[in-house]
């Protein structure tokens, strides 16, 4: 018995670690609101994507060469019309952060998983369950009394929300295209097509550099922390488990973001926020515990901020 035991209990403590890991992965993500807020005062938003992920990219072709290699030409292409998207979605993100509040931007970005859902019936003809009609009702109430001014909603809400759909769209595509032993390989490859996407959109006259050491940092942090380094831990704690444990871990993400919004001053609490957000969470949880019913999108295509 004793020899049944021990893998057992290891597999829970690495399984533990995993989750831990995965948590502390989602605040970093969560606290890139604030620090993006105030970069992008200082510096164009495609000159500050275009660096920060061009860095991104040579960090992960430097550790990921070989994988890359190993990718056939289908996959190579695949995961550049992903990176693509994605970096598409980046652009109109953090456009859209300039403009609102970081706890609303983390709130309105986490709708993707509402439209990934959505994408994959319209797209992929899977069956949508009433409960996905359930928290999208939820969630547009949520969105309502967190970004409603008067009957309109501001251009940065839109801008944000049209990101979160291209967030479902890669989580779709990679959910169809991503292959076990790939993912190294995959996630190289759309880091580069991302890289070229914000460089072209700083076209013609190039990206700047961060004004000060200040931006500096919060670029390198982003870049080395928030992307290469936070692809390689949720990597690393997904390989260990289910896909709907760690899109539950992922979701308290846009918490992360507004506490860190309320705790550095950015924001003030108020009870639009916690109904607001509040809503949006039950729909996010909804929506990521409804696999368990039927099909599951595969763990690597659970979260897409980079």
């Amino acid at each position: 018995m004793a020899i049944a035991v021990a893998p057992v209990t290891t597999s829970r403590r690495i399984a533990t670690l995993a989750t831990i890991g995965l948590l502390a992965m989602t605040a970093v993500w969560g606290s890139t609101f604030v620090l993006i807020k105030d970069v992008v005062a200082r510096m164009p938003v495609a000159d500050f994507l275009a660096v920060r992920f061009a860095i991104a990219a040579l960090v992960m072709l430097a550790l990921f060469a070989r994988p890359v290699w190993r990718l056939g030409r289908k996959q190579v292409m695949r995961g550049l019309l992903l990176g693509v998207i994605y970096g598409a979605g980046q652009l109109l993100q953090t456009w859209g952060l300039s403009l609102i509040a970081p706890s609303v931007s983390g709130f309105a970005t986490g709708m993707y998983v509402v439209f990934t859902p959505i994408l994959a019936m319209l797209l992929l003809r899977q069956r949508m369950a009433g409960v996905v009609w359930l928290a999208v009702l939820l969630s547009t109430a949520g969105l309502a009394l967190l970004s409603l001014n008067g009957v309109s909603v501001d251009l940065g809400v839109w801008l944000t929300l049209a990101s979160a759909a291209l967030y479902g769209l890669h989580i779709v595509g990679l959910g169809q295209w991503s292959r076990k032993g790939e993912a190294f390989g995959m996630s190289a490859v759309q880091m580069m097509a991302i890289a070229v996407v914000c460089l072209l959109a700083t076209a013609p006259h190039g990206p700047t550099l961060p004004p000060d050491r200040s931006a500096w940092f919060a670029v390198l942090y982003m870049a080395l922390v928030a992307g290469a380094g936070a692809m390689l831990m949720q990597t690393w704690a997904q390989s260990h488990l289910p896909a709907t444990r760690a899109a539950i871990v992922m979701t308290t993400e846009p918490v992360f973001a507004a506490a860190f919004a309320v705790l550095l001053g950015s924001d003030v609490l108020t009870w639009r926020m916690l109904v607001g957000g509040g809503l949006i969470l039950a729909a996010m949880y909804l929506v990521e515990l409804m696999p368990r019913r039927g099909d599951e999108l595969p763990a690597e295509a659970v979260h897409h901020e980079v």
